[in-house]
């Protein structure tokens, strides 16, 4: 139902005025002095100031001081419809009026009354067929001017006008569009404080432009496609402060509670705004020294830890200070800065995310569930997957994938998918199959089953690779056969973590804090999983060469101590094995993403570049608001009875500086 337009002011009646009447006088005659008349001085000067009328005034009247310049309704009215008529003809005097109407600020002394606002607002609605192109000036103005902390009744009228003009004239609909989603991110709260109006609260400010984007989406169904476009462009960047992505990001998703055919649209541009934001974290992270980049996350800890839980929700301009100060810094306290203010963001918003999707997991139908996991997934592929680096974002799947066991299976089942997919490049089945062996060998809630299960997938895929491939292969070479040096380091991850559930019998050895349990005992492993690993590493390929030096000795550890396979012969070979021997860059294409020639100082000095990197995209998460989600469904790194409690205190402190470059061990990965 339209808003009622505001009743038009009532005219006041005038004041009682009382004076005491004077005795009148003859003429020709001299007045005799009375009492009862007003006291003059006996030299015939004029009456003491201090002497007034004396002037009464009825308390049942409502008396008030009226600006002179204040105009009734339909003078307003025929002043609106002269200037846009004229305007027409050439003269723009009384049109060029009409715009400082509204674009002059409620501050200023001159500013129009709030009646006087209203009245001019009614008078353009009687005329919005004449808001024409040639009088976008106006148009503008109003659209530009504050409307959202005025009263109510402005407000409704506001809205009203904003419908019959997207109705009436179709080319405004998205300037009144991005007016309005722009508004989703930098309300202020002054802005609720204008003179002769109720305050205004943000939050208030806020619902009324979801008010006013409800009443002409329903107005005009169509407006949602021309919506789509202006959320990615009025979305804030990562200079941004944290209190315009918070905003923005909980406005996005109360957009689509009254909009859900943009629901897929919204989520999907908050999550690859999300990853640019992670990615860029992880960058700026390694480009500062190593003892300040550990320190960022624990500052961020430490003041989450001492903000109070609402200050999240302060309507004030908190961030103002973010920029104050920003030319008194040197360039790494900004980098520093700059870090935890993204930190921060990508915290805050991964909260966010969680929360919003935890309805559809935990009370929602099963058919809210599966399309809320539909948009994960969709998330993962086309957005999360292709883009490296990315450490964060992909807990939101981590986390709801464990929800359910058919979930796991439908995670796990996407990633094997991706990864052995020949018609995707080799780079995203590489990383499709870091995610799945971080997902089984981290996912707390993955069972034994599908353990052994992925573990068999990626084996069977490893001998197809040999079969097809081992003949004309003439040694390790990562820029022809990346895929399979990929999924070999999968594997080797995936035992690390969880070699109890590759053995016969899992269960035997949920208690295995006692080293004896070990002692001179050999483990019966499932089927295949021995001779899988030994055809494989002992293959002309040489694995073990090209996955990462720190997973390869880690296996090689764990690996020997429980009796599997005793592989550090072979290590102490690959040490006098020169990669570049084998490298054939005319195979470049199907490379992983390596330099596609040697230039003589990697030659001489290292050939990291032709060894596969650590990357296991769920690695420890460390956020410290949104890891809330993530406790208990996440495997930590447990010790190997009866091998880690024989190293010295020196050697742990040794072997724990060399995992941070591994990410195996816990504690030490990237944040």
């Amino acid at each position: 139902m339209a808003p009622a337009i505001p009743r038009q002011a009532v005219a006041l009646p005038a004041p009682v005025v009382k004076r005491i009447p004077r005795q009148s006088n003859l003429s020709g005659t001299v007045r005799k002095r009375d009492d009862s008349d007003m006291d003059l001085d006996r030299d015939g000067e004029s009456p003491s100031p201090s002497k007034r009328p004396k002037v009464a005034f009825d308390a049942a009247v409502d008396v008030r001081i009226v600006d002179e310049w204040e105009k009734n309704l339909e003078t307003i009215r025929e002043e609106v419809r002269r200037a846009i008529e004229k305007r027409g003809r050439g003269d723009s005097s009384e049109y060029d009026r009409l715009k400082e109407v509204f674009s002059t600020s409620p501050t200023d002394n001159d500013a129009p009354s709030p009646t006087s606002m209203r009245y001019y607002t009614l008078a353009l609605l009687g005329n919005v067929s004449m808001l024409n192109k040639s009088c976008s000036g106006v148009v503008h103005a109003i659209l530009k001017s504050e409307w959202l902390g005025r009263e109510e009744t402005y407000v409704a009228l506001y809205i009203r006008f904003l419908g019959n003009l997207v109705s009436v004239q179709a080319g405004y609909i998205r300037l009144v569009l991005k007016m309005l989603i722009t508004a989703l991110s930098n309300v202020s709260s002054s802005s609720g404080r204008l003179p002769r109006n109720p305050i205004i609260r943000v939050p208030e400010m806020y619902g009324r432009v979801h008010t006013a984007l409800k009443y002409l989406l329903q107005l005009i169904p169509s407006a949602s496609g021309v919506l789509s476009p202006i959320l990615s462009e009025t979305f804030p960047s990562s200079y941004d402060t944290r209190k315009a992505h918070i905003d923005y990001v909980r406005n996005l998703l109360r957009l689509t509670d009254y909009a859900p055919e943009l629901k897929p649209e919204v989520l999907a541009l908050i999550t690859d705004r999300l990853v640019k934001i992670d990615v860029q974290i992880q960058i700026d992270i390694e480009e500062l020294e190593e003892d300040v980049g550990e320190g960022v996350v624990q500052d961020v800890s430490q003041s989450r830890a001492d903000m109070p839980e609402d200050a999240d929700d302060d309507s004030d301009d908190s961030d103002a200070e973010s920029i104050s100060s920003d030319d008194a810094l040197d360039e790494e306290a900004q980098r520093v800065k700059n870090v935890k203010a993204n930190v921060e963001k990508m915290d805050i918003v991964m909260d966010i995310l969680f929360t919003f999707y935890e309805s559809s997991f935990s009370t929602g139908s099963s058919k809210d569930c599966e399309d809320a996991f539909d948009l994960l997934l969709t998330h993962f592929s086309t957005i999360i997957l292709p883009t490296y680096r990315s450490r964060l974002t992909q807990f939101l799947l981590f986390h709801f994938a464990q929800t359910s066991p058919i979930l796991i299976d439908r995670f796990a089942g996407t990633a094997v998918q991706l990864a052995f997919d020949k018609g995707r490049p080799p780079i995203l089945k590489q990383s499709a199959a870091a995610y799945l062996a971080s997902f089984v060998a981290r996912g707390a809630h993955v069972p034994s089953g599908v353990v052994k299960d992925v573990f068999a997938i990626i084996g069977d895929q490893l001998d197809g690779i040999r079969f097809e491939h081992e003949s004309n292969c003439r040694g390790p070479d990562l820029r022809r056969y990346g895929t399979f040096y990929a999924m070999v380091q999968a594997l080797l991850y995936i035992f690390c973590f969880r070699w109890r559930d590759l053995t016969a019998s899992p269960e035997d050895y949920v208690e295995d804090d006692d080293p004896a349990t070990f002692d001179g005992r050999e483990l019966t492993w499932a089927a295949g999983i021995r001779d899988t690993l030994t055809r494989t590493i002992y293959s002309t390929f040489n694995p073990l060469k090209v996955c990462s030096p720190s997973i390869v000795n880690e296996f090689a550890r764990i690996a020997n101590h429980l009796r599997f396979l005793y592989v550090f012969p072979l290590i102490e070979t690959n040490k006098r094995i020169r990669l570049s021997q084998f490298s054939d860059p005319s195979q470049s294409s199907l490379a992983y993403t390596q330099p596609n020639r040697e230039t003589a100082l990697t030659a001489k000095k290292d050939e990291s570049y032709q060894q596969l990197d650590t990357y296991f995209p769920f690695d420890p998460y460390h956020l410290p608001l949104s890891k809330r989600w993530i406790e208990g469904d996440y495997v930590e790194w447990k010790g190997i009875p009866g091998l880690d409690e024989n190293r010295t205190a020196a050697n742990t402190d040794t072997e724990e500086e060399e995992g941070e470059e591994s990410g195996v061990e816990e504690g030490t990965e990237t944040e």
